[in-house]
């Protein structure tokens, strides 16, 4: 199983430089977790930035993975890891999810550099 975090589902529906590292994940939905968190995010970011109609057009694409609801144990398990790794509650809320259904998280986001269980690809920015 895999969880792609909101870094990678954004850079994905921008197609920006990375997005190739997470086609073939975004496009396997029997493989694709996706924690309710997740969904907040990129709905912000994509209506924020492209409008409701894109934004929504974004959430159909999530759905076609099994979205996980935070759940009251969930939360108390995101807890634990957001204190253990240091995590902002978001991460530790994908980290959780993704402990509970055994699978892989893939991302951009610096956070999950050096967790456990996590492939972390680091943006490289150039300089002008």
């Amino acid at each position: 199983m895999n969880i792609v975090d909101s870094s990678g589902w954004l850079e994905y529906f921008a197609d920006e430089p990375h997005a190739e590292r997470f086609h073939e994940l975004l496009n396997d939905p029997e493989a694709l977790v996706v924690p309710t968190i997740t969904l907040y995010e990129v709905f912000k970011v994509v209506l924020r930035e492209s409008g409701e109609n894109k934004a929504l057009q974004a959430i159909a694409a999530m759905n076609k993975g099994k979205v996980v609801d935070l759940t009251p144990s969930l939360a108390l398990a995101a807890s634990k890891l957001s204190l253990e790794h240091k995590l902002p509650m978001a991460d530790s809320i994908i980290l959780a999810t993704a402990k509970q259904y055994d699978a892989i998280v893939w991302t951009l986001d610096s956070d999950f550099k050096n967790v456990k269980g996590v492939k972390y690809f680091p943006k490289k920015w150039r300089s002008l």
